[in-house]
């Protein structure tokens, strides 16, 4: 079972690594290699005990106790920074790890008042010290931790979908789409280890298997598809993008207040259905809304508020749904009907097979196969 947890550490460092020379990183990629490190220190604290040294070096007990506290606000600043134009630290962003360096302060003189045999028994349960008490609470912190910032985090990864949709006519490599599901794999970590954990430290029930090793080895589960995702995400501002550029979404009750006139808008948006349908430069994969607004030259956010306004749609489908026409038109051609469907819709503006599938859907309802076997009948 040890090399379990040595396979565990080897990752957690090595991606870090990895993170850390990769091209174009971002400040969201630091932090990432910045919480494999401590997972991966957190992981050789637990591997030294399971090979017992604690009892070898009883003042290794509790060293890194306050550790999980950590990982809840490394996930919450990964997405923040992946979604924040500002790419720097502010000094509220490190009120997060607050609760972290509070228990090391709670927890003073139990390092340094504490004999090793005094720590030995409250690591194995043999007295009610007040620092049983301490890292009893503190666990529950933890699993709060680990269910709150998961939540927060969820929702923040949906305000930068929007923002994604109204700047970009693609996701591949800047979608978070993936953090989704290792959010719900983290956070259903979390809980179990606090139920397990509550179970046996708070109420004294055994169980017939190790909790630990069950938990870590999920746990290590998790690196690694943490740090393969985190590696493969580019982020939006790794992509040469204009931070000024990139506008945030809004609601149409908000447009009261943007200045553009009811005529102004009119025109914009003859002259941007006019420019899609000569020009197409919707056939350009990498097509953003600040590109568009240079060609028809206006501004990005007026040019976003027409598109929500008069088209009905954000910038992502609206785009799309050029593509969607594009690659209908040429399969329908006779000479183009024996060619492969992806790259017909490679040549249409697409990027990539889930999008071009996705979109193709979302917009008629129907796969695209489907959809042209019924047109054929």
């Amino acid at each position: 079972m040890s090399s379990i947890f040595i396979i565990g550490i080897f990752l957690s460092f090595f991606l870090s690594v990895l993170l850390f020379t990769k091209k174009n990183r971002s400040l969201s990629d630091k932090i990432l290699a910045v919480w494999l490190i401590t997972i991966g220190i957190y992981l050789v604290n637990y591997y030294i005990y399971l090979q017992g040294y604690w009892e070898i070096y009883p003042h290794l007990v509790g060293l890194l106790h306050p550790f999980p506290l950590l990982f809840g606000p490394f996930l919450y600043l990964y997405v923040t920074f992946s979604i924040r134009k500002d790419q720097f630290f502010l000094k509220k962003d490190l009120l997060h790890f607050l609760p972290f360096v509070l228990v090391y302060f709670l927890m003073m003189p139990f390092y340094f008042g504490y004999s090793a045999e005094e720590k030995l028994r409250v690591d194995q349960m043999e007295t009610n010290s007040e620092f049983r008490i301490l890292m009893m609470t503190s666990l529950v912190c933890f699993v709060l931790s680990g269910i709150i910032y998961p939540i927060v985090s969820y929702r923040k990864i949906g305000k930068y979908e929007k923002m994604i949709g109204q700047n970009f006519a693609y996701h591949e490599k800047i979608s978070l789409k993936w953090l989704k599901f290792l959010i719900h794999g983290l956070a259903a970590i979390v809980l179990a280890a606090g139920i397990l954990y509550l179970l046996t430290e708070g109420i004294g029930l055994n169980f017939s298997f190790n909790i630990d090793l069950i938990i870590f080895s999920l746990i290590i589960g998790f690196i690694f598809l943490l740090g393969y995702f985190g590696i493969r995400y580019q982020g939006v501002f790794s992509e040469g993008i204009n931070l000024e550029e990139i506008i945030e979404p809004q609601v149409n009750g908000e447009y009261r207040k943007s200045g553009l006139k009811d005529s102004e808008a009119i025109q914009i948006r003859e002259n941007l259905l006019s420019l899609m349908e000569d020009e197409k430069p919707f056939l350009e994969p990498k097509l953003s809304l600040s590109d568009l607004a240079v060609k028809i030259d206006v501004s990005p956010n007026y040019l976003s508020q027409v598109i929500n306004q008069y088209e009905g749609k954000n910038f992502y489908y609206f785009v799309n749904s050029y593509r969607v026409n594009e690659f209908i038109k040429r399969a329908n051609i006779k000479e183009n009907r024996n060619l492969n469907l992806l790259g017909i819709a490679y040549d249409s503006g697409f990027n990539s097979k889930s999008s071009f599938n996705d979109v193709f859907k979302k917009i008629t309802g129907k796969t695209p196969s489907q959809y042209l076997r019924e047109g054929k009948k």
